[in-house]
């Protein structure tokens, strides 16, 4: 048992030091960065629902269920992304590794809470660009929003529990652009660096039913009221000598231009439904709206882009053939799959930035006990190749690990 922990968390953890950088998406340019799925690899496995509550899993996508745990429970889970990048001008390929979220559940009687650390959104690129008179553009950024939550579920009765969570968002942007004109000795280049910090709440209801021997059905509601992400800024303008193999070098630095400003991060709700036979199969489906026309980006500078709501559905499930079997692995192992589509609310040179995937995969059994692994596939496509935007089509290999255990039981002997 302890050898096959031990090579999960190495398979696990290797992927998460093969590249540095957290995303390669152009987009993550606008507002808070490429924003990341938020919730564990067993939602993400079946599209991303998560009416479904778990005895042993941590669903940190609903605090309600973490009143439906019945042991501790930790979870890490990290992914692989490859991704080739479509535009006018040519194609290339970005490879990135992440480490998706840290999390505990701990059940207590009619009660259960949760915590842990999600990297929520992520800003990362390099882009050069040569046009037809010569003239050098290149654009990097790196960094990104981290949450630290804190959450709590409530079994209100046998068919219903609520719950809510705490975040706490902070993090560090950095892009930076350079221009360099043919036969000007000196390039020119912009710095700018972002401060984000802010607090949000999520408020939760999970309702489980059955309808007769063998079927339940589930409902789950998700509401995230407005709140706001505070952005301290600081732009450095400078002239600096280029060249192509080596970093630019400054030769004349501006006085650092500081503002402040607010991003509104919108409201969002997400209405669940599902059906199935407890430990053999379910399926489900997800709706979410947000309020992304209020959304903003780090600088008010911006004119090529505009939010409108946004909206995404999701529908998914597992299927298990006989989780008891002694003799028979593959019985015991969970199959899961599904399909999300979103529409992300970002609008760039007036054309719709949308996202649509399909995700597979297996929660393999860790020895007798109740810990497993969980690996799969995420196949995807977002944004566009009009108006001279970018096509991205992704490939995302996810894993995670899921621990179980009993805490805090009073010894009866010494």
């Amino acid at each position: 048992m302890i050898k096959k922990i031990n090579l999960a968390l190495f398979l696990l953890f290797s992927i998460v030091t093969i590249a540095q950088q957290s995303t390669s998406s152009p987009y993550s340019f606008y507002g808070i960065g490429d924003v990341r799925f938020k919730g564990t690899a067993e939602n993400r496995l079946m599209g991303g629902v998560s009416v479904f509550p778990d005895s042993i899993h941590v669903n940190i996508q609903n605090p309600a269920s973490y009143a439906s745990l019945n042991m501790s429970t930790y979870t890490v889970g990290g992914s692989f992304n490859s991704t080739r990048l479509n535009s006018y001008y040519g194609n290339e390929k970005a490879q990135r590794s992440t480490l998706d979220y840290l999390a505990v559940g701990i059940p207590m009687k009619k009660m259960g809470f949760g915590f842990g650390l999600i990297p929520y959104s992520s800003v990362g690129y390099r882009i050069k660009n040569k046009d037809a008179q010569g003239v050098v553009n290149r654009y990097n950024a790196s960094g990104g929003l981290n949450k630290v939550f804190l959450g709590f579920g409530y079994k209100v009765n046998p068919n219903f529990k609520v719950g809510a969570d705490i975040h706490y968002n902070f993090g560090n942007v950095e892009t930076i652009g350079i221009e360099k004109i043919p036969d000007v000795q000196l390039g020119t280049q912009e710095v700018n660096t972002s401060e984000l910090s802010g607090v949000n709440i999520n408020l939760s209801a999970m309702y489980q039913r059955k309808i007769n021997a063998k079927i339940d059905v589930y409902g789950s509601l998700v509401y995230t009221p407005e709140s706001n992400l505070s952005s301290k800024n600081t732009r450095v303008n400078s002239t600096v000598l280029y060249s192509e193999i080596f970093d630019p070098q400054n030769v004349d630095e501006s006085a650092a231009i500081e503002s402040r400003n607010t991003i509104k991060m919108p409201t969002k709700i997400a209405f669940g439904f599902g059906v199935g036979q407890s430990k053999k199969w379910m399926l489900g489906n997800e709706l979410t709206f947000q309020q992304s026309s209020k959304f903003g980006n780090r600088y008010n500078d911006l004119v090529n882009v505009k939010y409108k709501n946004a909206f995404k559905y999701s529908i998914g499930g597992y299927y298990i053939p006989n989780y008891t079997s002694f003799s028979n692995y593959l019985k015991k192992i969970t199959y899961r799959g599904g399909f999300r589509y979103e529409q992300t609310g970002m609008v760039i040179k007036n054309e719709s930035i949308n996202d649509y995937a399909f995700t597979a995969g297996l929660g393999l059994p860790l020895g007798g006990a109740f810990s497993n692994l969980n690996i799969g596939v995420e196949y995807g496509r977002r944004g566009t190749a009009k108006a001279l935007l970018i096509e991205e089509n992704y490939t995302n290999v996810v894993m995670s690990l899921s621990l179980n255990d009993r805490w805090f039981i009073k010894r009866k002997y010494d």
